[in-house]
């Protein structure tokens, strides 16, 4: 089922499928809801509702050019769908949002998968050589006047589905190209961003009121600082274990949705029923 949900200066995209315990599925900020696709049927096969939406500006949301909270947006779609607590499970971007809004929330979380999720206020350390060399290319290509989007876009695919340093044909070709179909647009410089309002103090340092069970994921091939950062929420968090995943990289939930899949449904086993 398809829904719109009237958020202050913005539109937001949702769906929901399934009955059962809800989860709520939040999109890295490379993709959309779309990244999700070839999870939902084994969430909904394993007996949850599952429900996704667009961030704003991604996919088929929208917002002007306005002050706004993931947090609160996240709560509107929650509210909107009655829904009173919800397990998240959040890659890259939507993982920090999943995060913070269990901080600020805590009554509307039952726990938080995070799929090489960030975490504001962290720093993971110097980035390695081939990393380094990857965001100065980056960072030339968006220095371009005009920006050539297609090669912005490309590297981007390379660094978050192939992994850096990997080569382009160790996920197969309509993977990448789906990624790709959701990034290109991204990078589009009409494209209104609004102005997202930060948890504060950040995350990092309220890892203690963090009380719910958490779930840190991180994949082998991923940039060095995204499994720091799924041991650093094991360290500091009351209720939190980190999973490091071989031979994939940042956008696990479309290279090996059968494997993320499989630990969430452990992970939330134990939790059952949350709503």
């Amino acid at each position: 089922m398809e829904h719109f949900v009237e958020v202050p200066g913005g539109r937001l995209f949702a769906t929901s499928e399934g009955d059962g315990p809800p989860i709520v599925l939040i999109h890295a900020f490379v993709a959309n809801l779309r990244a999700w696709d070839a999870m939902v049927p084994g969430l909904v096969a394993a007996g949850f509702g599952v429900v996704r939406y667009d961030c704003r500006t991604f996919g088929a949301s929208t917002t002007d050019d306005v002050e706004f909270s993931h947090r609160s947006d996240l709560i509107a779609v929650l509210d909107a769908l009655g829904i009173e607590r919800a397990a998240l499970v959040g890659n890259s971007g939507g993982g920090g949002i999943a995060i913070d809004t269990a901080i600020e929330f805590p009554g509307r979380v039952a726990a938080v998968v995070g799929v090489a999720a960030g975490l504001d206020g962290f720093d993971s350390g110097p980035a390695t050589p081939l990393e380094q060399a990857l965001f100065a290319d980056w960072m030339s290509l968006e220095a371009g006047s005009p920006k050539d989007l297609d090669a912005i876009t490309d590297l981007g695919v390379r660094v978050w589905m192939d992994g850096p340093g990997q080569p382009a044909d160790r996920v197969d070709a309509s993977t990448r190209e789906r990624l790709r179909s959701m990034g290109r647009p991204l990078n589009e410089p009409d494209r209104i961003l609004g102005r997202p309002i930060s948890l504060a103090p950040p995350a990092n340092d309220r890892l203690d009121e963090l009380h719910c069970p958490v779930l840190a994921v991180a994949g082998e091939l991923d940039l060095s600082g995204v499994a720091k950062t799924a041991h650093r929420l094991e360290s500091a968090a009351p209720n939190a274990r980190a999973v490091v995943v071989p031979g994939v990289a940042h956008m696990i939930g479309m290279e090996a949705p059968d494997t993320l899949n499989a630990l969430i449904i452990d992970f939330l086993a134990p939790l059952r029923p949350w709503a």
